[in-house]
C-alpha cells in the first residue's frame, strides 16, 4: 500500500492510505469518472477498521479512500503534545491535496468524524457530505475521560521494567479499548483487527511515544470544546449522524445535543440510530452502515 509525504503545521509525515475502485482493489489513482469517499479511522484501530466497507460490492461502485492517521498504523510523522481536532483535519487536507482528490464524501467514525467536521468546518469547497458513526459529544464525559486516561495508564505500566515487559498489563489496556469499541462482543473480523492492531501499537504507543500516544488517545478528547453555532455554519454540505445504541460510552442523548446544535447553525442534518452496533459499529453491523452511506 502507497504512502504519500505532507508536511502541516503540525510538521511533515508520509501517510500511509490505500484506494480502491471497481476496477482495483488496490489502485493508485481514483476513477475520476466517480464520487470518492475517504473514510477516517478511530483511535487505536487504523484505517483496517473499514474492512467490512472495502469488501461491500455495494460501496465497491465508488472510490474509496481510507488513511492512517498520525500515531496509527504505518503512517510515520511527529504528533505534538498540541495536536487536535484541527490538527487533524489539516493533515488530511493536505492529503487530499497531494494527491489531487476532488472534493469528497467523508466517513468518520469516533475520533475520525470529529476529524471529518472539522474539516468540512475548515474547508467547506472540500467536502460534500459528512457521515458520522458515533461522534463525539460536545465535550468529554468525566467517566469516558477517566476511562480514556486508564486504558493509557495500564498500556504504560507494561513497559514499567525495561527488562521485561508486563503482558498483564498490556493485555488490561486492550481489554480496555476493546470494550470501549465493541462492548465486550467478539467475532473472528474484531480478533483479526485486534491481531493486526497491537504490532502496530507495540511501535506507535511503545517506549519513546508514550507522550504522543497520550496526546492521540487521551488529550484528542478531552482537550476539546463545542463549536459555535457561527463556526458549523461554514459547513455547506449535508450531514447524516449515525448513533450506535449499544455504545456504552455516549448515550444517544449526546448525538441528540450535537444534532441540536448543527441543526441551530442552519445545517441540513439528520441522526439514524443503529440498533444494539457498539461504539465501532462499522465492524459489527455494516449492512446498516451502508443503507445510511450518501
Amino acid at each position: 500500500m502507497p504512502h504519500i509525504a505532507i508536511t502541516s503545521t503540525s510538521g511533515p509525515a508520509s501517510i500511509h492510505y490505500t484506494i480502491s475502485t471497481p476496477s482495483n482493489a488496490s489502485a493508485n489513482k481514483i476513477d475520476e469518472n466517480l464520487p470518492t469517499l475517504i473514510f477516517i479511522h478511530p483511535v487505536y484501530i487504523a484505517q483496517t477498521i473499514f474492512h467490512p466497507q472495502f469488501a461491500d460490492h455495494h460501496l465497491r461502485r465508488f472510490n474509496l479512500v481510507a488513511i492512517d492517521a498520525r500515531c496509527h498504523g504505518e503512517t510515520t510523522g511527529p504528533v505534538a503534545s498540541t495536536w487536535r481536532r484541527a490538527d487533524a483535519a489539516e493533515d488530511v487536507f493536505n492529503f487530499m491535496e497531494a494527491l489531487g482528490l476532488p472534493p469528497c464524501h467523508l466517513l468518520g467514525v469516533s475520533m475520525g468524524a470529529c476529524t471529518a467536521l472539522q474539516l468540512a468546518i475548515a474547508y467547506p469547497t472540500r467536502v460534500l457530505s459528512l457521515t458520522l458513526i458515533s461522534p463525539l459529544p460536545l465535550q468529554e464525559p468525566r467517566e469516558v475521560e477517566e476511562g480514556r486516561q486508564e486504558i493509557y495508564d495500564c498500556w504504560v505500566e507494561g513497559f514499567r521494567d525495561p527488562a521485561e515487559i508486563d503482558e498483564l498489563a498490556l493485555l488490561d489496556a486492550v481489554h480496555g479499548a476493546l470494550q470501549l469499541g465493541f462492548s465486550g462482543e467478539e467475532s473472528s473480523l474484531i480478533n483479526a483487527l485486534k491481531a493486526l492492531s497491537f504490532p502496530q501499537a507495540m511501535v506507535n504507543f511503545g517506549p519513546g511515544r508514550f507522550e504522543e500516544f497520550h496526546t492521540a488517545s487521551v488529550k484528542f478528547f478531552t482537550d476539546r470544546k463545542p463549536h459555535s453555532t457561527a463556526t458549523l455554519s461554514n459547513i455547506t454540505c449535508p450531514i447524516q449522524l449515525l448513533h450506535c445504541t449499544g455504545d456504552i460510552a455516549y448515550p444517544l442523548e449526546y448525538a441528540e445535543e450535537l444534532e441540536q446544535l448543527i441543526r441551530s447553525a442552519a445545517v441540513p442534518v439528520r441522526l439514524i440510530k443503529i440498533e444494539n452496533a457498539p461504539h465501532f459499529g462499522n465492524v459489527t453491523h455494516p449492512k446498516e452502515y451502508v443503507f445510511c452511506l450518501p
